[in-house]
């Protein structure tokens, strides 16, 4: 299992694909697939029938946020608002994930 750099609630920008250059906030990640759920990107449609399992659930056409590989998406520099990569820096026993564009510490 992959251990990613990017979190949940972290904002990252799409660098390659259908929505490339939009930005959104992470809802999920899922580390085995090396994948990333952001809000409002991604767009896919699930139709789904009405089951006796699952009664509130809606029926119809649901649109709902698709996986985007990790590698298609870079972490959002809090400084200047582009993307940047991350890089990880020690201090006192502690690891803190660095923005390389600006050397910001993220968390």
């Amino acid at each position: 299992m992959a251990s990613l750099k990017i979190r949940r609630d972290d904002t990252v920008t799409v660098i390659s694909g259908k929505d490339r250059g939009k930005t959104g906030k992470v809802l999920k990640v899922d580390p085995k697939k090396e994948r990333v759920y952001v809000e409002g990107l991604n767009i896919v449609k699930r139709h789904q029938k009405p089951s006796a399992l699952n009664p509130n659930a809606q029926a119809g056409v649901i649109e709902r946020e698709g996986p985007i590989h990790v590698s298609n998406v870079a972490l959002v520099d809090p400084k200047d608002n582009k993307p940047t990569r991350l890089g990880i820096k020690r201090e006192d026993g502690k690891r803190f994930r660095v923005a390389r564009r600006s050397g910001t510490q993220i968390d």
